[in-house]
């Protein structure tokens, strides 16, 4: 009969320490922040969103891209010209409001010159991203994200980077497939 009692509380005990193990996997605050250009990569973002129940947050620059400001055969654009600059860091329209109480974060972004755009530094470093998980996705017309990656990677190693995703045409079967939402 004791031993009965006894492993009536032990079961108890498993149960009362599984308790606060469930609520802290189902609290993780997700943020879905990305820059878009042209729509693509926000169509990703929406995805994402949908799919994990984050918060959708655009990166937005001060100063709004124009079609000229995205001319890559024009040497002078300003895309061009920030590219060609690895500490270029154009200024943020915004920050996400609360950002602390966020545990992931998915970064979006198209692929530029095979390279995350340089506002994607400027919100890595305007933002606090200890004990924070980030995860990168990327659109392209013709590159992989697997250089983008590695360039955010070894620029700041301090961080937990999980291994992102090029969604060029990505479905919501595809979004739950690659979070196991």
């Amino acid at each position: 009969m004791a031993a009965i009692k006894v492993k009536g509380m032990i079961i108890v005990v498993i149960m009362m320490l599984c308790i606060p193990i469930n609520a802290q996997a189902q609290s993780d605050k997700i943020l879905v922040a990305y820059f878009s250009a042209t729509g693509t990569t926000e169509k990703a973002a929406k995805l994402i969103v949908e799919v994990t129940g984050g918060t959708l947050y655009e990166i937005q620059p001060e100063k709004e891209y124009v079609a000229a400001d995205l001319d890559w055969h024009d040497k002078s654009s300003r895309s061009s010209v920030e590219m060609s600059d690895a500490k270029s860091r154009p200024a943020l329209n915004s920050k996400p409001d609360n950002f602390a109480d966020y545990d992931t974060i998915y970064i979006g972004f198209p692929i530029w010159w095979n390279s995350a755009p340089r506002i994607i530094n400027t919100f890595i470093e305007s933002n606090d991203f200890a004990g924070k998980t980030i995860i990168p996705f990327a659109t392209s017309g013709s590159s992989s994200i697997s250089n983008a990656e590695k360039e955010l990677q070894e620029t700041y190693p301090d961080l937990k980077w999980q291994k992102g995703r090029l969604l060029n045409g990505a479905t919501k079967e595809d979004i739950k497939k690659w979070t196991k939402k």
